[in-house]
């Protein structure tokens, strides 16, 4: 078995090695190919990763190349973690939200919505020498952000490829959630528990959790509301999260506290690119070290908590057909009656040998949906704007999204977008 990983000169490429190692009894993994095109990267981190393998036995063979096409030839997975313009285009993104009075983030907002024009054809570039090279059925799984905007892009410019838009928020909530019902006196194993989420990636809302198939979400709504009231936690309002009666995704902060948030901006540097580009400088100083071949306690630093749990997990159901339920994004295809069936989701899916398959789903509530709405519409308008270059798409995007500019200021600020990373947009060029 051959799997790719596109952008393996990542710092998250160490995690997923480990990831890779842990399931080798279930996942016989041959060739492990990391792609990337700064070599010096590349050779830092894939030279780390072939330590950590030999280490561990040498399993399988780690190879490093700059060629994507010889990467994807005849792989059965291609992972794709990149960033077009590096940890600095994402600084611009942050720092292109604040001048203009707007939120700065990588997947939210303008700053989001720049990232996707930069990342979209990259992606579908990817896609499109799988068709091409890869193994009959190979299944990209992408973790690039913003996630489901980009699988967005995917399934309707590369829908002969299957693809699957992946994130570790789902993960992370479970996770959570399970160490507060640990606190309250119940151990629970994560396999035993699922959780039900849905929305749009970076903007979902879970609303339920069984353990052994049994629901407790009344037990788990209970603690969080006596946490929020006692001041424990300061995530969200107690009065939003009483009538939800469901726990938003971190990010719809950035929609329910704009002002909040905006406020915060206004204390950079450091932004949050700023201080992952100073953790990433500490990782990499390690990752060279010539007797190293275990990751440092300081990746979790980084972000990205879970990410090779989510990763191999994933993987490995594919491939041995196990049927499990994953939260992942996708075409839902009619699983949440009522909306349109083209839309991709993130939500509960079924992952065997045959793909993924969404697990009907009642719709969210009408306070919620509003917001899908307006979200997806950007989304599909971005999407049309990175693939053809279109401006009017892009005028329409930033028209419609909630933290977007007020329309008399939509020009200035798209123009500003354009230019800032002009290098990266051929297709408006």
């Amino acid at each position: 078995m051959k799997v790719a990983v596109i952008g393996g000169g990542s710092s998250y490429t160490p995690e997923l090695i480990n990831g890779f190692l842990e399931r080798m009894g279930s996942f016989p993994i041959k060739e492990l190919w990391l792609m990337d095109i700064l070599p010096e990267r590349l050779e830092i981190v894939g030279k780390f990763a072939q330590r950590m393998v030999k280490a561990a036995g040498a399993p399988f063979e780690v190879h490093l190349t700059t060629d994507q096409r010889e990467a994807v030839r005849g792989a059965n997975y291609v992972t794709t973690q990149l960033r077009v313009g590096w940890m600095q285009a994402r600084r611009e993104d942050e720092y292109l939200g604040r001048r203009h009075g707007l939120i700065g983030q990588e997947t939210t907002g303008i700053g989001g919505m720049a990232k996707a024009l930069r990342t979209i054809p990259v992606i579908l570039k990817i896609a499109y020498d799988m068709h091409e090279l890869a193994a009959p059925g190979a299944l990209l799984v992408n973790f690039t952000n913003p996630a489901g905007l980009v699988t967005e892009a995917l399934s309707r410019y590369a829908a002969n490829v299957p693809a699957v838009g992946v994130c570790n928020a789902p993960i992370t909530t479970k996770m959570s959630i399970l160490q507060e019902l640990a606190k309250a006196g119940l151990t629970v194993e994560p396999e035993r528990a699922e959780l039900d989420t849905l929305g749009l990636n970076h903007l979902t809302w879970h609303r339920g959790f069984r353990i052994d198939g049994e629901d407790v979400w009344s037990q788990v709504m209970q603690g969080y509301i006596e946490s929020l009231r006692s001041g424990e936690n300061d995530a969200w309002d107690v009065g939003t999260i009483e009538t939800l009666q469901m726990i938003p995704n971190g990010y719809l902060q950035y929609f329910y506290y704009t002002d909040k948030k905006l406020a915060a901006q206004e204390k950079w540097p450091p932004s949050r690119a700023e201080k992952v580009m100073e953790i990433e400088k500490g990782l990499f100083a390690q990752y060279a070290e010539s007797d190293r071949s275990t990751p440092p306690e300081g990746l979790m630093q980084r972000g990205g908590a879970y990410y090779s749990t989510v990763a191999t997990q994933l993987l490995n159901a594919h491939y041995n057909d196990l049927g499990e339920t994953h939260i992942v994004n996708t075409p839902h295809r009619g699983a949440v009656e009522g909306w349109p069936a083209d839309w991709v989701l993130e939500m509960p899916c079924t992952v065997n040998k045959s793909g993924i398959t969404p697990l009907p789903a009642k719709p969210l509530p009408m306070a919620c949906f509003g917001l899908v709405a307006q979200i997806k519409a950007y989304e599909i308008l971005t999407v049309e704007a990175a693939v053809h270059g279109d401006r009017k798409a892009a005028y329409e995007a930033l028209l419609v999204h909630p933290l977007g500019p007020t329309a008399d200021r939509v020009q200035p600020v798209l123009d500003d977008l354009l230019a800032t990373h002009r290098a990266y947009l051929p297709q408006f060029n």
